[in-house]
């Protein structure tokens, strides 16, 4: 049988051979493992400077158009109740200031964690009395991207203690935990491989600071789940579905992660 030759690989293969032959990092693993804080970026600083110049003009930002739509349906009356999210919060820019910067968060009433699609969707079904919007729907991510969109430029400052320990705990297992036919830890790509090249794209710190944003290769905003859904994919996992716990926990974790970088929606990414 002929060996197989490593230059016959291609890229990708060969980051994925380098990948799995790295240990896996253990539950007792320092979770900021391969990042030293000084070294901590934004998906932001990798990107090309015409991506870059995209996000950073309001009317270049394919984005801004989810979130002109969000306002609009800020004031939009709806559900049985006959309110708006403006009727109860009035002007965004001074009621949700901050709000995405400290998201996922606990909510006491249902004892667990939540980001902000599902916060979002709280007010809808209890004060405006609707139906909850489905996940990556057009409406709940313009309504999501509007109200990240006032934290813009504040840092990401989730809290971790209290009742959201276990919630973080699960997260942080779960970046950890090999997944897939491919046998891989999203540490292992983001924390060991960071700045690697991986199919001509460069590999980022994985921080989910800009979302919900756009992203080229989807032509469309799309949600930090969603995201997380294509790496699942990617290592040939099963992917949990849209508002699984276990994403949101993941999403704390990495919130945490990205602790004092700026909240960025709506980013936009290759």
């Amino acid at each position: 049988m002929t060996a197989l030759r490593l230059s016959s690989l291609r890229p990708a293969a060969l980051f994925f051979m380098a990948l799995m032959a790295v240990p896996a990092s253990g539950q007792n693993a320092d979770p900021g493992s391969g990042i030293r804080p000084e070294e901590k970026r934004s998906g932001y600083s990798f990107m090309s400077r015409e991506t870059r110049a995209m996000q950073d003009d309001d009317l270049a930002n394919p984005g801004t158009l989810w979130a002109l739509e969000g306002e609009a349906l800020w004031r939009t009356a709806t559900g049985a109740s006959g309110k708006s999210c403006a009727t109860c919060h009035q002007d965004a820019a001074v009621s949700m200031k901050g709000v995405a910067a400290r998201h996922p968060a606990f909510e006491p009433r249902s004892g667990v964690v939540i980001n902000l699609e599902q916060r979002i969707n709280l007010c809808r079904v209890d004060r405006q009395q609707a139906p909850p919007l489905a996940y990556e729907s057009k409406e709940l991510l313009a309504l999501t991207t509007h109200v990240a969109n006032q934290s813009r430029g504040m840092p990401v400052q989730v809290v971790i203690d209290g009742p959201t320990r276990p919630f973080f705990q699960a997260g942080r297992d779960l970046y950890f935990q090999r997944q897939g036919q491919l046998n891989l830890a999203c540490n292992q790509c983001h924390d060991e491989h960071w700045d690697g090249q991986l199919r001509g794209d460069r590999v980022t710190q994985g921080h989910g600071n800009a979302y919900p944003e756009y992203r080229l290769e989807w032509q469309t905003v799309g949600s930090l789940q969603r995201r997380l859904r294509g790496c699942n994919t990617g290592v040939r996992a099963e992917p949990f579905p849209y508002g699984a716990q276990e994403y949101v926990n993941l999403e704390l974790y990495l919130a945490w992660r990205a602790q004092g970088l700026p909240i960025e929606t709506p980013g936009v990414r290759p």
